[in-house]
């Protein structure tokens, strides 16, 4: 694939914007409700690419990750089955897409997932999956 979908949120989305706006949720269901729109938003993923290679291990429900290294800057393309993964995935994209390697390994996930105030709220199985999606992006960026 030459070119992955245009920003599906129409304006660019950055781990602070995202952050601000989960802060001003009351509550975890409105949290919840937040990140699965946030996941609608998301183009998906044509069936084509939906290849075993392309899975991520560790993840309770699928999902599929691609990536253009183009000058340095990294674009990702992921999606899954699962509604919520989706939405996940929406949170991951904000901090790492378009950014150079360097950026990527510098970024705490753990902080910003602390933020957002998630995965006290995710089962076990969820938390890992969304460790294992970040473990694979900052593996493909440390190449």
């Amino acid at each position: 694939m030459n070119d992955f979908p245009d920003n599906p949120f129409g304006v660019t989305v950055t781990a602070d914007s995202i952050i601000e706006t989960m802060q001003h949720c009351d509550g975890w269901e409105e949290r919840y409700r937040t990140v699965i729109q946030m996941g609608k938003k998301m183009p998906v993923m044509p069936d084509s690419l939906k290849q075993d290679q392309a899975t991520i291990a560790g993840c309770e429900s699928k999902v599929w990750l691609h990536y253009q290294n183009n000058s340095g800057i990294f674009s990702f393309y992921a999606d899954s089955d699962a509604r919520i993964v989706r939405g996940l995935i929406a949170l991951v994209m904000a901090a790492f897409n378009h950014k150079d390697a360097q950026q990527i390994q510098a970024f705490d996930t753990e902080a910003y997932f602390d933020k957002l105030g998630m995965i006290a709220h995710l089962s076990p199985s969820r938390g890992n999956g969304l460790r294992a999606i970040v473990e694979q992006i900052k593996q493909i960026t440390s190449a």
